[in-house]
């Protein structure tokens, strides 16, 4: 098993404001997180960081102690992560109202365990394929699922980064879990819309598959997306199982 990312600013916006880890738990499992924040320029830097650094604290915390499952584990660090960016942001005035995507996920070598809240997404690639393991809390996606707009056309659409949940913007969160079998050498791929939105999945497949060497692919997605302008932050994590 393995694990890298990487995050960059892209090339319009003056600061990055989403935040990856990467951790590696044991030589058999590895925590990947995602984050990207909303809220103003510097809250939404504020918001992804305290989310990423308060959900890999309290996963490790419950890690070492052992008793939970994987997906208890990964719901009460959501939670917890939370709590932080909403007290933060009803306490200090300058981040009222922020607020940050996360997508995570546990994996070894034969399981991996996902939790995500908002847009930032998670995919499965294997040589068989791409399959996007999570749904967009967003207001395009829930237009796609009524029928009203294709996929294709969600992509382009006007209102595609409007999300409807978020960390930090209520008490509680509603967050997804997904629990997947997977093979050895199947890869997982973790990334803030900042490259789904503009770097299809089929691009994606490509070069986690045939293209050059594991260790270089989150650069090389990056890469595609700033020769493509990169209108927002870009962050990707990839495990290979």
């Amino acid at each position: 098993m393995d694990i890298w990312g990487i995050t960059d600013r892209g090339v319009v916006r003056e600061e990055n404001q989403d935040a990856i880890g990467i951790e590696i738990l044991t030589a058999q499992q590895m925590l990947a997180v995602v984050c990207d924040g909303m809220g103003g320029a510097r809250a939404g830097r504020v918001a992804s960081a305290m989310a990423m650094e308060r959900f890999t604290e309290q996963f490790k915390a419950f890690h070492s102690q052992g008793g939970l499952s994987a997906a208890q584990m990964l719901e009460e660090s959501v939670q917890c992560a939370n709590e932080a960016v909403f007290h933060h942001a009803q306490t200090h005035s300058e981040c009222y109202g922020m607020g940050t995507t996360l997508v995570a996920a546990l994996a070894d070598r034969e399981q991996v365990d996902i939790v995500n809240v908002g847009d930032s997404r998670a995919y499965l690639v294997t040589a068989e394929g791409i399959t996007r393991v999570t749904r967009d809390h967003s207001l395009v996606e829930d237009l796609v699922l009524r029928g009203e707009l294709t996929a294709e056309e969600a992509r382009f659409h006007p209102n595609k980064n409007l999300i409807t949940r978020a960390l930090g913007a209520d008490e509680q969160v509603q967050a997804d879990l997904f629990s997947l079998q997977v093979k050895p050498g199947s890869y997982l791929l973790l990334c803030s819309d900042g490259l789904s939105n503009v770097v299809s999945d089929q691009e994606i497949l490509y070069e986690v598959i045939h293209g050059e060497q594991a260790d270089t692919c989150c650069r090389r997605l990056l890469d595609i997306a700033i020769k493509r302008g990169a209108p927002d932050n870009v962050s990707v994590a990839l495990i290979q199982c």
